[in-house]
Formats: structure tokens, sequence, C-alpha cells
């Protein structure tokens, strides 16, 4: 196999297109496919290239020649490559399988015969035979090179080349086009051995002034049918900058075009370091991405499950760090939709404060799934070690795919079956942090192989676009496909690298074989969580997420029926006169909130010395412990200001501060031993949130709160209800007695 910059071998089956001639492949049974795609043999034009294997670039070439009714032949196929690995000099091989091919099409055809010579797996069409034979004919050329900005192989050579004012002066042999007979006498100029350097020799040819002018070759210094992509500034269309090259996307079908030579190339060489530029521009050229339709290409992968067919999968769960809500990523693991006796479980946890909830859901559920395996944390195996037994679990023949999802990722119930219906065979869901633009993919990375932000990346983190990318690094969670895993170059595949955390090795690995990934955009799949702010020597440390993870805060901390608050037509609960009730909290807030005070155990000692308050002085002292105590002043006051502010919107109409301002914001504890009650008095705010903890007539005895003004009182309080009433003048208020238990209720003196 020949692939420049790649320093593997890989070998992967893609289909009938990827192993027979386009004309082949319209004989098989794809009539209507061919007739659509316009695909035809032109008789005026013959398209070579090499492909001794197949892989993910040939597809994506072959698919290119398919759109524009290009029919290619492909020269070598099942022979080994003796080329050399093309990462340095080599592959002649090519150039003896393309002279054994011209010898006898010189038995055959007409010396007249136009013949196009590109390479493939690095290789995208841009248009049709018909476009390419005129650009051609217009060169006045007989044999027309590719050409570059680099002197490769030898840079010594730069000095033999005719002078050129051109930004491309150099010979490229990645592409060529020209009659048959002066192709032919190029490749039959002297012997080559399949490991000498393919470049090297063309450009010795074109370097020979007497064969230069008698074969009439020239360079395609304008990019008029080949552009080299290696050394050419790239920019998407909306910007403005001094480039060579511009993706265009303001016509249906993005095109590219060279802003220097004022060019629209039609074929496109990935040649040398920018396999990866050639990957990002082949996520909308050759008909992939249209701007009308989106992605054709995702249209053309997808297959169809049959539910009693469905394809066999390692569910390998990674826990490597500390994780907030650790409790609901495992259940809606369990609850993704599908079965789970197609499902093998590999559970990996690696965090001891995660231990005990991980056993029991592996107790409770591991017997469900088709097989089921533990890695603890005393099992002292590293997470390479661990991805790697995933891996090789599922190439051993257990799966069909591998499915690696990470604790930080959050997945729809529809996630897996998504992600195998897309066809690829190694793919992502785009998951983001909600509110930011961190992500589980890279647009681009830079030469040391870490992140680079490419142009189109916002666009697709925030669904400007949709579709599904290819992208050169994945993490958090993907699918692979087994028979990936089971290749030849499978060996090349790892997870450990110097320099290089499991998941970049990973991806690296997959980068130098030549395996694409991809991300996928097309329907909401999930999301990821930030664990930054993670501390697990807090009580109860998810209870301090609502800044970080807002959105696993809500579903296990609001009331149920919190969103019932703000439905049309809602009559607010007011047991007292402008005292109003809403349901804010969940039990389970409540409880853990509760947790979080006695743990930390410093209570006030209800006199009238505060050290806590400027002041130092109290005028209505409780037992009390303040958010500042425990470190959860800001979740607090973020809690008012996202939660409990529209409420107080809704029922105090007129009435606007946005954030809300409270400093005095504390958990006070009531008991008959301790302080059982609260004398009158008048609250510093412009109004007050009363919030029950904890439950009346089971928890405590007694208590309640008194407006002494309306001789109203709100007894039997609901742990999670918040009573909401203005503070100064008007709402004159007392604690009711707690004659038995414990009374917890959260305060907030708002606008004070």
């Amino acid at each position: 196999m020949f692939l420049r910059g790649s320093r593997f071998l890989w070998a992967l089956v893609v289909g009938l297109l990827a192993t027979c001639t386009a004309e082949e492949y319209c004989a098989k049974d794809k009539q209507e496919d061919c007739k659509e795609h316009n695909l035809f043999k032109n008789d005026e034009l013959t398209v070579l290239t090499v492909a001794t294997e197949d892989n993910h670039g040939f597809e994506r070439f072959m698919r290119s020649a398919r759109v524009y009714g290009i029919d290619v032949e492909v020269l070598g196929r099942g022979e080994r490559w003796t080329g050399g690995d093309m990462n340095y000099a080599g592959g002649g091989q090519k150039i003896n399988l393309l002279k054994k091919k011209l010898d006898e099409m010189m038995q055959k055809e007409d010396k007249e015969k136009i013949v196009m010579f590109t390479d493939s797996y690095d290789v995208l069409f841009l248009s049709g035979a018909e476009e390419i034979v005129s650009r051609f004919r217009a060169s006045g050329a007989r044999v027309l090179f590719s050409a570059e900005q680099f002197c490769w192989p030898d840079a010594k050579l730069a000095a033999q080349y005719p002078a050129a004012a051109a930004a491309n002066p150099y010979l490229n042999s990645g592409g060529f086009i020209g009659y048959l007979g002066e192709l032919h006498a190029i490749v039959s100029h002297k012997p080559v051995s399949d490991r000498d350097d393919d470049q090297l020799y063309y450009t010795r040819v074109f370097l020979d002034p007497e064969l230069r002018e008698s074969l009439h070759i020239a360079l395609d210094h304008d990019a008029t049918i080949f552009q080299n992509l290696n050394g050419a500034l790239f920019i998407e269309a909306d910007k403005k900058a001094d480039v060579e090259l511009r993706l265009n996307t303001t016509e249906e079908w993005p095109y590219l075009e060279n802003v220097v030579t004022k060019q629209r190339p039609l074929v496109l060489h990935g040649n040398g370091p920018s396999k990866l530029t050639l990957n990002y521009l082949g996520n909308y050229l050759a008909k992939a991405w249209s701007l009308k339709d989106g992605c054709a290409l995702c249209e053309e992968k997808r297959i169809e499950l049959k539910e009693d067919a469905l394809p066999t999968v390692l569910l390998a769960v990674f826990i490597e760090q500390a994780t907030p809500f650790l409790e609901e990523f495992l259940q809606e693991l369990y609850q993704l939709d599908y079965p789970k006796a197609r499902l093998h479980l590999l559970l990996r946890n690696n965090v001891d404060y995660h231990e005990a909830e991980v056993d029991e859901f592996f107790t409770t559920h591991g017997k469900e799934y088709a097989t089921a395996k533990r890695i603890k944390p005393n099992d002292f195996i590293s997470e390479a070690e661990a991805r790697t037994i995933a891996m090789e679990r599922c190439a051993n023949g257990m799966c069909d795919y591998l499915f690696s999802v990470d604790s930080v990722s959050r997945l729809e119930a529809a996630a897996l079956r998504a992600l195998v219906a897309s066809g690829r065979e190694v793919v992502a869901p785009l998951l983001v942090r909600p509110g930011a633009a961190w992500s589980n993919f890279w647009g681009a990375v830079n030469a040391a192989g870490f992140y680079a932000r490419s142009a189109d990346y916002m666009n697709i983190v925030y669904g400007v676009v949709k579709g599904t990318w290819n992208v050169p690094f994945i993490t958090n969670c993907y699918l692979v496909k087994a028979s990936v895993l089971r290749s030849p170059a499978a060996k090349g595949i790892t997870y450990s690298k110097d320099d290089h955390d499991p998941d970049m090795a990973f991806c690296a690995s997959l980068r130098d074989l030549g395996i694409m990934m991809h991300v996928s955009n097309e329907q909401e799949l999930g999301h990821l969580i930030n664990p930054e702010s993670f501390d697990t020597s807090l009580t109860h440390p998810d209870v301090y997420q609502v800044l970080d993870n807002r959105a696993e805060w809500e579903r296990r901390y609001l009331h149920p029926q919190y969103y019932d608050n703000f439905a049309e037509g809602r009559e607010h609960l007011m047991p007292c006169p402008d005292v109003y009730w809403f349901p804010v909290m969940s039990m389970r807030f409540c409880k853990e909130w509760i947790a979080v005070m006695e743990a930390h155990g410093q209570w006030s000692d209800g006199t009238n010395n505060d050290k806590r308050l400027e002041s130092g002085y109290e005028a209505v002292p409780t037992r009390d412990i303040h958010m500042t105590q425990v470190g959860l002043d800001r979740q607090w006051l973020y809690i008012l200001k996202e939660f409990v502010r529209p409420l107080q919107e809704a029922v105090f109409t007129g009435y606007y501060h946005n954030p809300p301002v409270s400093v005095m914001n504390f958990v006070v504890r009531y008991r008959p031993d301790e302080q059982p009650s609260l004398r009158p008095h008048h609250d510093s705010s412009t109004y007050t949130i009363n919030l029950a903890l904890n439950t009346p007539n089971v928890d405590y005895e007694g208590g309640g709160c008194r407006f002494i003004r309306y001789n109203c009182s709100v007894r039997d309080t609901k742990p999670g209800w918040l009573l909401m009433h203005p503070g100064r003048l008007t709402h004159f208020h007392e604690g009711l007695l707690v004659t038995a238990g414990t009374r917890y209720i959260m305060i907030s003196f708002v606008d004070p």
C-alpha cells in the first residue's frame, strides 16, 4: 500500500465500491444509484490510480469519483506494497504499475488518448471529466503535472527548475494528466525500482530540458486542475485574510477556491503533512455537505438496524476521576435503548470514593447483561491497560462494536442506536458542557498532536452546521466497529504513548493508520458534565454543583413541581396575606443540606454577640450556620438568582432587582432544649424567604411562623416548600415554639 504521511499499513474491506472500478460498481445491480450520480465511462479520459489495499481514504476517493461520474481504474489491487512507507523517499512501485498499464494501452488505444493519474488515499475529485479535459486542453501542454511549494525529496534540485514567478514552482507527482504517447514515454524513460522515489523520478524527467521541451511537459502552477494542500494557507469563507485557499459555502454545494490564482481546483491532493486539512475539507467538498440539505454523506452512510439482528456491543465504562452525579450517570447507561442481551458490560472504576455506588450498580444490574466484568481500584490496573483490555475483548470476537463511555459523559437513551446506525467505523456523539465551548472532540491538532481550533469548530459545537464530521481527535464517548480492531493494522492501535494520555495516544495511532474518526451532531445525544470543582472531601459534594453542572443539579435537587409554578393561570398558594408558598427544592436537597450543616457542626450560640457579622452584634439571634461557613454562599446566591427571583417577580409584580442581594443566608435549628422559638421581629429585607428543610409531626412537633399584624400562622410547613413574604414594615412575625424534635429552616433576607 502507498500512503505518504502514514506510518503503518491498514486493510479494511469497505464494501463493493472499494473493490472495483466505478464502472464495475454500476454493473453490480447498482444501476439506479449510478443513474442518480450520472456515472458513466468517459471515452475521452482514462483515469488511473494505485491502491494495493483499501482504507477510509480510498473509500472517500472512490466516492468523489462516483459523485462526479468519473470512472477510475485501480492498479495494484491485492498486490503486496513494496514501495516504502511513504514517510520518506519511495513510491517507485506506482510508476511500474502505471507503466504496465500504459504498455497495454499503447497496444490498443490511440496515442492521443488523454490519461490522468492521481494518488488515491489522499485525493478528492472536485469536478467531472468534461471540465478536467477542457482545462487540460486549454493549458496547451502535452503533459501537465501538479505543482507545490516544496522541492521534495531533494531540495538541492530547486536551483535547476526553470525560472517561474509562481507560488507553486515545484513538481508534485500526486496528480498529472497528459496524452497517452507522452505519458508512456515518461514512464519508459528509465528503469525504476519499486523503492525508488516516484516524485524524484518525474522531477528529473521534468528538469531534463530536452525531455521537457520535446514532451511539452508543464507544471500546473495556478492550480487550474490540481491543488496541493501542503503549505497552502487556508481559511473559511467568511473571513478576510491574505490566504491562498478558501472554502466557499455561498452556493448549495461548497467549493474550494484559490484566491490567489482565481481558480476553482478540480482535483485536491492532501500531500505530505496536510492529510488532516484534507479530512476537514472532505466534510464539505465532493458534494458531501449541502447548504440546503446538510450532510449528504450522512444519508449515504446510514444503515437500517433490524431489531431481530442488532449487533452486539461491548459497553466499556470508565470512571477515572471523581465525578459529580455518578448515580445519574450509571442510571442513564442502564436506560440506554438497547437490549441488555446484546450488550456486554465492562465496568472500570478507579476512584475509591465511588466504589460503594459502583458496587451496588454492578451487583444489582450486572447479571442483566450478556456478560459483565468489573475492574476495581484495588486491581491496580492503569487506565491505558484497562482500555486495552476492552479493545482486546472486542477484537477477540466478543462483540461487533466497542462503545467506550467515560463517566463525564451523559447520554440520551437513543445515543447507542444512533451511533451504530450512522454507518461509521469510528464515531462519537457530540457532547458539550452546557453553556461552554468545551466538547469531546478537536477540530484540528497542532504539529505536536495537541489541540488546535478548526475553522468550523464553533459552528459544529453550536449546531450551526449539522452532520457527521471527520475530526482528528475524539474522547469521553465513542463507538468503534470491531472490524477496525481486528484488521491487520490493529496491532498499531494503542492507548500507550509517551507524553500522551490514553485517549490522545489512541487517536494519534488511528491518525497514523489512516483510520478516520468522526463526531456527529445530527441530533442531540447528550452532554458533558464538568468535574473540575467536584471536591469529595465535602459532605454531599453534589449539592455544591449548581454552578458547574446545573442540568444534573436541577434534576436531582429541584422540586418535581418547581416549573409548575410558572404554568399559565397558576394560582399561587397564599396562606397569609402577601405570604406565598412555592414548591422549590426536592426532599433529597433538604436532607443533604441538613447533613452538610450538621457535619460542619459549628452552630452559633444564640446570643447577640456574633463575630460572623461585620458589626459583631445580632439583634434577633438564632442558632444557625451561615452559608459562608460551609462554602455554599456562591451557590446559594445563584439559587436565589435563578430559582427564587423568578418566583418573586411572578407574585410581587413591578419589583425587579437582578441579581438579588443577600448578605444573610443561613440555616436555623430549633430544639426544645436549645432554642425552641424566636421572638417577634421585622426582617431587614425587601422580602424574606423561609425554606422548610424537614417534616413536621415526623421530625419535630410544633413550630411554624406567625404573622402578628394579620394574626395568621403557617404551620405544618412542607419540606422543600418556600415561604416568601415582605420584610421590614408589614410582616412583623415570630417563630412558633418547637415542642419536640429538631426543626431546620433555610433563611435569606433578600435586598436588605
